[in-house]
């Protein structure tokens, strides 16, 4: 089974969440490799002035990436926000997203992201010019509300689906919760009953189990997957096996992934350059180690420390080949 979202069709019914600082086209593209059936840019800015900076040009750089191009926008004001649209369509988005679930507080302090739950009207006015402003479909990924005592996702729901909107990504946190505690599914079990469009539950996603337990309790039609990924990206493939067959897949050996991680790791270097790859590297060396078995402490104190690219590269690739000696 799969999700349709306009003349779109997913390959299958899971989602790479979008993650500011993480969800790069090298990100993208390796969990759509990995399984991955829909990916959604890193949010990008509405505001006109901040389009021609190093930071948004990358996040729009879609070259080489499988279709359908889906760009996350974030903002505050309903006539920025439907320029943003535009300009992102005219450019080669074939799907707009529209970011009111990020808690971020240099987000929210602008009253964007999940700050606008707040104010219901702006929510309507955002989406109604949105959808007004393209042709192509557009989405809204949402919090279940501010705090756990302004829960209001079914009435954003409903509002979402009135003004258009295709389908909807509820990640089952407030604003309050950030990232913390445990996310709850009854409020998307709430909104998936509350409206006709697909809704993707979105929230603690770690595994296949999981992943089978959160589908039949919300009704959601996808799962959308965020840190869960970071340093694991056959977590789709293997959610998608056993959604499928009902069998859990054996979990890649070392080698596999650290041969991924070379990969990902020449990439990233590619796309930001040597200087800039390198650091952003980091964070995903990290995330891939902290899932290997063993220890790797000293190996990891390594690479954190590592300024070079080319030395960088070096060290992933010398500890595969020591990893595949131990393992013969």
């Amino acid at each position: 089974m799969s999700l349709k979202i306009g003349p779109y069709q997913w390959s299958n019914r899971l989602a790479l969440a979008p993650m500011a600082g993480v969800t790069d086209r090298p990100f993208r593209q390796l969990c759509r490799q990995l399984g991955a059936g829909y990916t959604v840019s890193e949010m990008v800015s509405s505001i006109p002035a901040l389009r021609d900076t190093r930071k948004t040009i990358l996040r729009l750089d879609h070259s080489g990436e499988p279709g359908p191009v889906v760009v996350q926008i974030a903002g505050a004001e309903a006539a920025m926000m439907a320029d943003a649209a535009r300009f992102n369509v005219s450019r080669g988005a074939d799907i707009i997203d529209i970011n009111m679930g990020c808690p971020a507080k240099k987000v929210c302090n602008r009253q964007a992201g999940s700050a606008l739950l707040g104010d219901e009207s702006l929510v309507a006015k955002i989406l109604d010019a949105v959808t007004a402003a393209v042709d192509v479909p557009v989405t809204l990924k949402i919090r279940t509300g501010l705090t756990a005592d302004t829960i209001n996702a079914v009435r954003i729901a409903r509002l979402a689906e009135r003004s258009g909107i295709m389908a909807l990504s509820v990640h089952g946190r407030t604003r309050e919760q950030a990232y913390g505690g445990e996310a709850e599914y009854e409020t998307i079990r709430a909104v998936a009953d509350a409206v006709q469009i697909p809704v993707i539950a979105n929230g603690d996603i770690d595994g296949p189990e999981k992943a089978r337990d959160v589908l039949e309790f919300t009704a959601a039609q996808g799962l959308m997957i965020g840190r869960a990924a970071q340093g694991n990206p056959w977590i789709f493939r293997e959610i998608a096996h056993y959604l499928e067959y009902g069998v859990q897949l054996a979990r890649p050996p070392v080698e596999e992934r650290i041969a991924v991680l070379v990969e990902h790791v020449e990439n990233l270097h590619r796309f930001y350059g040597p200087r800039q790859g390198v650091r952003i590297a980091r964070k995903h060396i990290g995330w891939y180690i902290k899932v290997l078995p063993g220890d790797h402490s000293a190996w990891r104190r390594q690479l954190m420390s590592e300024e070079d690219a080319s030395r960088q590269l070096r060290l992933i690739i010398q500890h595969r080949h020591e990893s595949v000696e131990l393992a013969a």
